[in-house]
């Protein structure tokens, strides 16, 4: 079976132990290591010939896929304390200063530029300038030389971004935490609807506790594909990014994703669907 997720730490994390046959009746994986705009991409084509049947993508994306694929309950990355996060190299923490500004995002259908919107249109008069879609390993040095006035930066920045001389302005995940009370959502896992959801979800699940049942077996294959490869980074990383949610969404995992999408179905920044789909 095709699946495709980012090469970060806790996606390898979490799928080590189904990747590497040891999850007992799961199917074989053949994996592609692609960066959540690509995967985003491969999802609004799902007829495409290269497009994998299990995939994680933003939840920013999912309102555009739900018809032909189904959110799976395990897998993914929600969680709290692990928002985006807004750099500039001036240490300017006024929202201000990004009127009429450039601003690089790692996509723009990432949940993280949708938290963006939602902040901007309360935060920044007149609103951003031009924004500029790039990979999320290039942001901060962009923001760094100046080529780029803030960047909208995921995944290890949050414990890198000091080695660039970069500020923060603002962390997404606080205010999104602080306006609503509830976690945040970030990577899904979908699977096309003619699939079994159930017996998928159950083997991620499977994956996820084998993980952490066996946390020195994945560290190989984690340290393999990670982008940042400091062992202390990588071991943040994994302890932010896999949690509960990973496991089971469970009532305050839907209630987030639910909160989030439908908020942002009602500001016109994803197209309407059916809640109800959220769920299989």
């Amino acid at each position: 079976m095709k699946i495709a997720f980012s090469p970060c730490p806790n996606d390898t994390f979490i799928f080590h132990a189904w990747v590497h046959g040891l999850i007992p009746g799961a199917p074989e994986l053949d994996v592609r290591y692609a960066d959540i705009d690509i995967t985003n991409g491969l999802a609004a084509n799902p007829d495409g010939p290269d497009t994998p049947e299990v995939m994680k993508i933003s939840y920013a994306a999912l309102p555009y896929v739900l018809n032909d694929y189904a959110l799976l309950p395990a897998g993914g990355a929600l969680g709290r304390g692990c928002g985006p996060l807004v750099l500039t190299a001036n240490g300017t923490t006024d929202p201000a200063y990004l009127s009429g500004r450039r601003v690089a995002v790692p996509s723009e259908r990432s949940t993280a530029y949708l938290l963006f919107r939602l902040w901007a249109a309360q935060n920044v008069p007149g609103g951003v300038g031009e924004i500029v879609v790039m990979p999320f390993d290039q942001i901060m040095p962009a923001v760094r030389d100046g080529k780029i006035d803030a960047g909208l930066v995921i995944h290890e920045a949050r414990f890198t971004y000091q080695n660039y001389d970069l500020k923060l302005m603002t962390d997404l995940g606080n205010w999104w935490e602080s306006d609503t009370g509830l976690p945040i959502p970030l990577g899904a896992i979908i699977a096309r609807r003619n699939l079994d959801a159930h017996a998928l979800a159950g083997w991620a699940r499977a994956s996820v506790e084998y993980a952490w049942a066996h946390p020195d077996e994945s560290k190989a294959y984690v340290m393999e594909h990670a982008q940042e490869m400091d062992p202390d980074v990588t071991a943040q990383h994994i302890g932010l990014y896999v949690n509960e949610f990973s496991a089971n969404l469970g009532d305050d995992g839907y209630g987030a994703i639910t909160a989030l999408l439908g908020r942002a179905m009602k500001e016109g920044l994803v197209p309407e669907f059916d809640l109800d789909l959220l769920r299989i």
